[in-house]
C-alpha cells in the first residue's frame, strides 16, 4: 500500500544523454487525483526535483507606472538654510512681541515693579467708591479748599475764609501777639501773606485777611437749627498735621464754656459740643454739617492733661456756634470792634444756688427794665437750665444786641417769669 502522506514524485526524466536514476518506488506522474499536485508539476516548493526557475508576477491590467525608486547613492539636499531662516524668524518674532508686551505693560499702569500685575482686572468700579456731593467725602473735597492754615511766630492754627476778596474767621487766641509774619497756607499748598483785621478777646473770634485773588468762601449754615446728633466734620491742622478732617457728632447744644488763662481775657460762649477729634492746631478751623455749612469755630477742648502742652483729644471738643461767630465777624469788619450782648446785670459767681443769683441790677438796663432786682436767681433764659452764674453771661452772648428772650427766676420761695431784651455794652 502507499502512504499518501509520505509519498514523493520520482525524478524529472534526465535529459537525453544523462543516466536515468534508477531510485526503486519513484513514478514519474502524479497519482491521479492526488489534492497535493494538480497543475503543479512545476512547483519546485512541492517538488524538490522540479527545476528552479524566477516567476514574474503578471503587470496589473491598468498600466500604472511603478513606484520609483530612490538611489541610495545619489547626493541629498542639505536642510540647514532652511532651520537657520526659521531660528532667525523665531527670534525676531519673540523680540517684537516682547518689546510690544512691555510697551502695553507700562501703558496699562501695572508694569511698574517688573510687570506683576497683583488684584483683580476688569471689575466694575463699586458703588461706594463713587463718592455723591452730598456724602461726607463730597463735602470735605468741597470745603477743604476754603480752610487755611494760619502760622503766627512759634505757633499754628487754623482758619476758613469767608468771602472772596480774603477775609478769613479764626480764633482771637490764635493771632494773639501776631507781628508782621502772619501768612496763611493753603490746601493746594501754596502760601500768602495775611495781616490782623481785628479781634474780640471775650468771644475768642477774630477777623484777618489774605492778599490772595480767586478765593472761594465756605457756605455758613445756621447753628440754631443743629440738633445733637447731627454729623459734623472738623477741619483744620491738629498738631501742625495740616489738611486734616475728622468725623463726630453734636453731642451738645448751649454748653456753657469759660476759658482764658490766668491772668488773661476770659471768654464766655455757649459752644457746641462734638465728638470730633479736634488737638492743638484745630482751633479757629471750621465745624461742618453734612450739607457742607459752617455751623460753628472750633476753639477749645477738655482734657486730662495737667497743661495746656499736654492737652489732647479725649472726645470732648467745643466750637463757637457760627451765628454768634459771623455777628462778631461783621462787626469786626465792619466797625473795627465787636459789639458784646449784655443783660444789665452782675451774677454772683462759685456759688451753688440752682441758678444764676443776680449781685446787681443797672438802673434803666434790660434786667432793671423787665423788673428784676438784686438776689433774684435766674434759673432759665430762654428755655435754657442754668447751672451757676457764668451759665448766665455765656448763654447772653449767643443772642445779638436786641433780642428779646424769657426768663424765669425764683424770687424767695416764689417763681415768676419775665420778657427781657438783650442790649449791647456801651464800653
Amino acid at each position: 500500500m502507499t502512504d499518501g502522506w509520505n509519498w514523493r514524485r520520482p525524478p524529472t526524466p534526465p535529459a537525453h544523454g544523462t543516466p536515468q536514476s534508477t531510485t526503486p518506488g519513484r513514478s514519474s506522474e502524479p497519482e491521479p487525483g492526488s489534492p497535493w499536485w494538480s497543475g503543479t508539476a512545476t512547483d519546485p516548493w512541492r517538488d524538490p526535483y522540479a527545476p528552479s526557475a524566477v516567476v514574474l508576477p503578471t503587470p496589473p491590467s491598468g498600466g500604472g507606472v511603478p513606484e520609483p525608486v530612490t538611489d541610495p547613492d545619489a547626493p541629498r539636499r542639505s536642510y540647514a538654510p532652511i532651520i537657520v531662516i526659521c531660528l532667525v524668524t523665531a527670534l525676531l518674532a519673540g523680540g517684537i512681541g516682547g518689546t510690544l508686551g512691555f510697551v502695553f505693560a507700562v501703558r496699562g499702569g501695572y508694569a511698574a515693579s517688573g510687570g506683576t500685575q497683583l488684584g483683580a482686572s476688569g471689575q466694575q468700579i463699586p458703588e461706594n467708591t463713587q463718592r455723591a456731593p452730598e456724602s461726607l467725602a463730597g463735602v470735605a473735597e468741597r470745603v477743604m479748599p476754603s480752610v487755611v492754615t494760619v502760622r503766627v511766630t512759634g505757633a499754628i492754627g487754623s482758619g476758613f475764609v469767608v468771602s472772596t476778596d480774603g477775609y478769613v474767621i479764626t480764633n482771637d487766641h490764635v493771632v494773639e501777639g501776631a507781628d508782621e509774619s502772619l501768612s496763611v497756607s493753603f490746601s493746594d499748598g501754596s502760601t500768602a501773606p495775611a495781616k490782623l483785621i481785628g479781634r474780640d478777646p471775650e468771644s475768642d473770634v477774630a477777623v484777618i485777611k489774605v492778599a490772595k485773588s480767586g478765593l472761594t468762601p465756605v457756605s455758613l449754615g445756621n447753628s440754631d437749627d443743629i440738633a445733637v446728633g447731627d454729623p459734623v466734620l472738623a477741619f483744620g491742622s491738629p498738631l501742625a498735621l495740616v489738611n486734616t478732617v475728622t468725623q463726630g457728632i453734636v453731642s451738645a447744644l448751649d454748653r456753657p464754656i469759660q476759658a482764658g488763662e490766668e491772668g488773661g481775657t476770659t471768654r464766655y460762649y455757649a459752644a457746641i459740643q462734638t465728638d470730633a477729634a479736634v488737638n492743638q492746631g484745630n482751633s479757629g478751623g471750621p465745624l461742618v454739617d453734612a450739607g457742607g455749612q459752617v455751623v460753628g469755630v472750633n476753639s477749645v477742648i477738655r482734657s486730662v492733661g495737667g497743661a495746656d502742652t499736654e492737652a489732647g483729644n479725649i472726645g470732648l471738643a467745643f466750637a463757637i456756634p457760627i451765628n454768634q461767630a459771623k455777628r462778631v465777624a461783621e462787626d469786626i469788619i465792619d466797625t473795627g470792634k465787636a459789639r458784646r450782648t449784655v443783660i444789665g446785670a452782675e451774677v454772683m459767681t462759685g456759688e451753688t444756688a440752682a441758678g444764676a443769683r443776680l449781685r446787681g441790677v443797672e438802673q434803666a438796663g434790660p434786667a432793671a427794665t423787665a423788673g428784676l432786682r438784686a438776689g433774684d436767681v435766674i434759673t432759665k433764659l430762654d428755655g435754657h437750665p442754668l447751672e451757676e452764674g457764668t451759665d448766665l453771661i455765656a448763654l447772653v452772648r449767643k443772642y445779638a444786641p436786641g433780642s428779646t428772650v424769657a426768663v424765669e427766676y425764683r424770687r424767695g420761695t416764689k417763681t415768676a417769669s419775665v420778657s427781657v431784651t438783650l442790649a449791647a455794652d456801651t464800653n
